[in-house]
């Protein structure tokens, strides 16, 4: 709006800013109705949106007064922090998001949102991050996450790196290396495109291996001496014993 233009208008008119330093800390809440009726009876949406990420949550409710929709019943806004009573998680899968992971040691809701949550269930437990909340120490504590953060990210990238080392190493002393050299006779794993049989063969063959491609790859041919329209991986082929 033109700085000339809001200068005439009166203070109701002036744009409200609303300025939200950091995730969560203050969300926008309503119930709209009514709606025509769907599965359940449902006809009421209650919707809350947070003013920072602008991450949308929705739940259909039957009635206003069932236990999820009572508490929010004609609030407008709210405001939450890290250990806030109000901060909730709406949907069943904020308990996957917020459990921390062994492959980062972290909760993927603390990589993307810099702190941790409170599920519905840990509301009326009277614990030290519920009874010891204190909203000022509780914004210098995230402006200090919001600092870290990258370092956070950087230390959860390095422990997936030796995660996925640790599994490869594992991975790798279970298989059995195979290999073919050329003149060897193989079989082939059978089409699984064809429709087969219980009683059909799933081997067919022996071939003869003519190339070695690459790494697991040969070039085959029928006793005929016809090549195969393709490479073959080993994990399709095996040892043929006359």
């Amino acid at each position: 709006m033109p700085k000339a233009f809001l200068s005439h208008t009166s203070a109701s008119r002036t744009p409200h800013y609303n300025v939200v330093p950091y995730p969560f800390m203050q969300w926008g809440m309503d119930i709209v109705d009514p709606f025509p009726l769907a599965a359940g009876q449902r006809k009421f949406l209650l919707v809350a949106i947070d003013y920072f990420t602008k991450w949308v949550e929705a739940e259909p409710l039957a009635r206003i007064t069932e236990g999820e929709a009572e508490e929010y019943k004609n609030v407008k806004t709210c405001t939450s922090g890290k250990d806030s009573p109000q901060w909730l998680i709406l949907k069943p899968t904020g308990k996957s998001k917020s459990t921390p992971r062994g492959s980062t040691g972290e909760s993927p809701f603390s990589l993307v949102y810099v702190t941790e949550a409170i599920i519905p269930a840990e509301l009326g437990i009277p614990y030290h991050r519920v009874m010891n909340f204190s909203k000022e120490c509780d914004e210098n504590l995230l402006r200090e996450n919001l600092d870290l953060i990258e370092e956070l990210r950087e230390k959860a990238f390095l422990r997936i790196q030796r995660y996925k080392n640790i599994m490869i190493n594992s991975y790798n002393k279970r298989v059995k290396s195979r290999s073919f050299q050329v003149g060897d006779s193989v079989l082939r794993r059978a089409d699984t495109l064809k429709p087969i049989g219980k009683l059909d063969p799933t081997w067919e063959g022996p071939y003869k291996v003519t190339s070695v491609i690459g790494r697991g790859a040969y070039e085959l041919e029928d006793p005929e001496g016809r090549p195969l329209p393709r490479p073959w991986n080993v994990h399709n082929l095996k040892k043929y014993f006359a």
